[in-house]
């Protein structure tokens, strides 16, 4: 009987203890875990967070150009081919040469070269084409980079925040102090946290933009077979 009262009074002392600890966690802000992941995990935190910006910035950046190829302007093309019709070359090109967008610049490319034969025009026009997308896809595969290196940059914080948390653990004379270890465990997970928020919102920008740079090559490709159409209607007659 004394026994059994004597473990009942020891579990009902551990309890507050327990309680307490997951008390003291749950007053844990950011900041803390930041100030507390030691200075590898600083380190790591401060590079995701530049990381963030730059896929921010860039996505903002990539977002406004593409949008400005993609804005379709039917008086421009229709006095392109009102030029075209009364043979005025010349100010047809520098219609193109005042309106900057990368469809102007192919058209004028194809208007430059429009005493050519009809593959001369549309080899040169494939070969500007191709000079614009690159333009529109520019940095682009930075944004592919950051998607793939921020979860593994996260997940290399945390394996070095778990190092250090056995290692303290080792240099403390062996004993196991569970407080110790779940607070080494938590602080170097957030690393991985980080890393794959970082990862996740670059992979989503990337294909995004990805989508609408398409959405432009289309467009793009529509109004250049429409170019073709009419120099070929007009060298027929």
């Amino acid at each position: 009987m004394f026994y059994y009262f004597n473990f009942f009074q020891i579990d009902s002392l551990q309890v507050p203890v327990a309680s307490d600890l997951i008390a003291a966690t749950d007053k844990l802000s950011v900041l803390d875990l930041f100030f507390q992941g030691g200075v590898a995990g600083q380190i790591i935190i401060l590079f995701l967070f530049l990381l963030s910006i730059i896929t921010i910035y860039l996505f903002l950046e990539r977002y406004f150009t593409i949008k400005k190829a993609l804005q379709k302007d039917d008086y421009f093309f229709n006095s392109i081919k009102d030029f075209l019709y009364d043979g005025k070359y010349s100010s047809a090109i520098d219609l193109c040469q005042n309106t900057d967008t990368p469809i102007a610049r192919i058209l004028e490319k194809g208007i430059i070269r429009i005493e050519k034969s009809l593959e001369d025009i549309s080899v040169s026009i494939n070969n500007v084409g191709k000079l614009e997308l690159s333009k529109l896809e520019n940095n682009l595969a930075i944004l592919g980079t950051i998607s793939g290196s921020a979860p593994m940059i996260g997940f290399l914080g945390t394996v070095i925040g778990m190092v250090l948390a056995f290692y303290e653990m080792a240099s403390s004379g062996g004993q196991i102090d569970i407080e110790m270890l779940s607070r080494g465990i938590y602080t170097a997970m957030t690393t991985t946290v980080a890393g794959l928020m970082v990862g996740i919102m670059a992979y989503i920008s990337y294909n995004y933009l990805v989508s609408k740079i398409s959405k432009a090559v289309f467009e793009m490709e529509s109004v250049v077979i429409e170019f073709l159409d009419l120099i070929y209607d007009k060298k027929d007659n």
